[in-house]
């Protein structure tokens, strides 16, 4: 399966996980005495006019000079920036880890420090692009438009303070994210209150001397708990604790990261943080955020609030006389609904997706779409042991390497997403990226496919994006508010009957039947509007954090939850100080919903009889995946679509 000699080489990691941490330090102290020798070269050539004493002959040659020295400059700030990012959410070393976060403290000052250098932006700004290609003229113009929103024309007063907000904005975000990564809680029942949980859960959590079993936060333990307990006090009471994590201290990191965020947009003209975010993403303007949420949420409420019945409906055949319907409740009666009303039995449909199976399917099933093959490195250096290491290649040409990070352990990021590791350069490097979620080794939950195929779908992108020639359009570059639609998108092939039954099988290894599959997309659609409204709930909170912040959190958090959520606030929870997409999504969580309408549309292109549509598949990773952030995204689907993208198959589909 190997591909053609590639002379770019993988990064090369330490031998053992022990060996980091002096590792790390060394390569970030050499990274960023490098970054500083070639900030000071694009200093010396901002002082000199083309042509003038220390430049370098003709206007032509100076841009050269200028535009490569740039890319090598921000080649080497970007990867010591992905490589201490993952260091600090995946390494099992706290002093590795500890390492990484001052690092990261190093890096935040530089990119700031650099924002704002006069010398650097004369550099740029002089360089002529009449006479350049689109992709560099694009790259450029974008630059440029990036020192402006970082103060590089403010006074010298505004520019030390944003680079204090700057500076204390990392600190503050790396509070957040090491308190939800290290919280996990846990409640202690009696063994015989776990009736309605799977067999091989039930056997991974033996109880102690007393009869007790403990249960955590970590997701191979709530989210089959909260889907499969029968035990509702048990299932409130995990979910409680899961929604307490990060509190009481999260509360003050977060209201300090929000107030620091919007006095640095108000310091470059802008209302607040959240239009600040916006301006550079596919929506524009903050108002048109708060816009969209309600949008949604209009088209999804009639069906949410039905929704809403149905489930208190069956919630109150077991429990007479409640009134409220948590989220948590959702989870298990959505799950009953489906077993009852479309005979489908989650506990049933997770004995055909083993996890050894899923991720050998899935790397078949998108080897064949993209024409990917990947090559296990078993000789690679890891950080842990659990970690696989894999060579890719597309259609014969070495393009990058890929690790799956899969499964959990103390310390480690909890949730699911791609982490950068090297993007991909023409020539000079190549692209390699990291899968980092939290799966079981063993029997699969159907909605932990589906996450793990999102998932890839990142990863992927990032893995076909790396041939570019600037390193701004390495990997996945496009605006914030698309970076969700081809992972969206590819989710549809974890939900299509042809496609599973080539990996999915029981013990007696028999194929998932058709007509189950049938069944399980029929029922996938139970509250799918009450879902939609949680979503916008949460963009919501994102928002108006951001937009119009209240003194108290806490009490804007009730407030929203009335206005947007159709579920009931669970008493003592406070969401908000776990929901990390609040440090890195900041204002703009919206982005999951707005790229769920272009996957919508993506997708209509797809021959849906057809799972393996080859010719259409290999066009959609020409034109959408493989250029990156060398064009704006809504560029890149209409070369692909053949026309703008519509609403029409997002509203389609939340009609169904």
């Amino acid at each position: 399966m190997g591909g053609v000699t590639n002379p770019l080489a993988p990064l090369e990691l330490p031998p053992t996980p022990q060996d980091w941490t002096d590792w790390l330090r060394t390569r970030v102290d050499h990274d960023l005495a490098e970054a500083a020798r070639l900030r000071d070269r694009l200093r010396t050539l901002g002082r000199n006019a083309p042509g003038g004493d220390g430049s370098s002959g003709t206007p032509e040659q100076h841009r050269n000079q200028v535009l490569g020295t740039w890319n090598e400059l921000y080649r080497t700030l970007r990867g010591i920036s992905a490589l201490t990012n993952l260091v600090v959410n995946v390494h099992p070393e706290a002093a590795t880890r500890e390492v990484g976060e001052e690092a990261e403290r190093r890096i935040s000052e530089l990119y700031t420090a650099l924002g704002q250098d006069e010398l650097l932006y004369r550099a740029l700004r002089q360089v002529p692009t009449d006479d350049v290609d689109e992709t560099t003229r694009r790259m450029v113009e974008l630059e440029l438009r990036d020192f402006k929103r970082a103060g590089v024309d403010a006074d010298r007063a505004t520019r030390e303070r944003l680079v204090q907000l700057s500076k204390e904005l990392t600190e503050l975000g790396q509070e957040f994210d090491r308190r939800i990564r290290d919280d996990v809680r846990s409640i202690t029942i009696d063994a015989s209150r776990l009736g309605g949980l799977p067999q091989d859960w039930i056997d991974a959590h033996q109880p102690d001397e007393n009869g007790q079993v403990t249960i955590t936060t970590d997701y191979p333990d709530l989210l089959p708990f909260t889907t499969f307990a029968q035990d509702r006090e048990a299932r409130l009471a995990l979910s409680t604790v899961s929604l307490q994590r990060g509190w009481p201290d999260n509360q003050a990191t977060l209201a300090a990261m929000i107030e620091r965020r919007n006095e640095r947009a108000r310091l470059l003209g802008y209302p607040d943080w959240a239009d600040y975010d916006a301006e550079v993403k596919m929506i524009g303007e903050g108002e048109a955020i708060a816009a969209f949420i309600d949008d949604v949420v209009a088209k999804a409420r009639p069906a949410a609030e039905a929704d809403r019945e149905l489930l208190l409906r069956r919630l109150r055949e077991d429990h007479p006389d409640v009134d409220t319907v948590y989220n948590t409740d959702a989870s298990y009666y959505t799950e009953l609904i489906r077993r009852e009303q479309h005979g489908v039995d989650s506990q049933h449909v997770r004995s055909y997706f083993s996890f050894p199976q899923v991720r050998d399917g899935l790397l078949d099933v998108t080897g064949k779409l993209f024409g990917m093959t990947w090559t296990p490195r078993p000789d690679a250096p890891l950080w842990h042991e659990d970690v696989t290491a894999y060579d890719v290649d597309v259609d014969g040409e070495t393009i990058g390497r890929m690790y799956l990070d899969l499964h959990p352990r103390d310390n480690k990021f909890k949730h699911a997403a791609q982490f950068d590791l090297v993007a991909g350069i023409e020539g000079r490097q190549l692209a390699e990226g990291v899968l980092v979620c939290n799966l079981p080794t063993g029997l699969m939950e159907h909605n932990q496919v589906v996450t793990l195929f999102h998932e890839f779908g990142h990863l992927v992108h990032h893995l076909l994006a790396g041939r570019q020639r600037w390193v701004r359009d390495a990997g996945i570059t496009t605006e914030w508010d698309f970076v969700e639609a081809p992972s969206q998108m590819l989710e549809e092939w974890a939900w299509d009957a042809a496609v599973l039954r080539t990996f999915a099988r029981n013990a007696e290894g028999e194929p998932i039947p058709t007509e189950l599959v049938t069944k399980m997309r029929a029922a996938s659609d139970v509250a799918k509007a009450w879902r939609a409204t949680v979503q916008m709930f949460y963009a919501s909170l994102s928002y108006y954090f951001h937009h119009a912040p209240q003194p108290d959190l806490d009490a804007q958090h009730r407030e929203l939850m009335a206005r947007y959520n159709i579920a009931d606030l669970l008493p003592d929870t406070h969401m908000h100080t776990s929901f990390g997409h609040l440090h890195g999504y900041s204002s703009a969580y919206y982005t999951y919903m707005w790229s769920l309408v272009i996957a919508k549309d993506l997708y209509s292109a797809f021959d849906h009889d057809d799972p393996f549509d080859l010719e259409t598949a290999r066009r959609y990773r020409d034109k959408v995946l493989a250029p990156g952030g060398s064009r704006d995204a809504a560029e890149l689907v209409e070369d692909f679509l053949g026309r703008p993208y519509t609403t029409d198959a997002f509203t389609a589909w939340l009609a169904e």
